[in-house]
């Protein structure tokens, strides 16, 4: 069940990365990895935000 979110995180920044950059560029996974990471953050920032209330 993790690797399914992990899959869908990697999935959704792929495509934000291509908007950024080309999918054959050599740093493009550095670029992915970087926005999967701003995802999950942002994701993170969210929960804590909605359990505040």
């Amino acid at each position: 069940m993790i690797a399914w979110a992990i899959r869908a995180l990697l999935l959704a920044a792929g495509g934000i990365a291509a908007l950024m950059l080309d999918r054959t560029a050599p740093n493009f996974p550095v670029v992915e990895g970087m926005v999967a990471l701003a995802l999950l953050a942002a994701a993170v920032i969210a929960v804590a935000l909605a359990r505040r209330k």
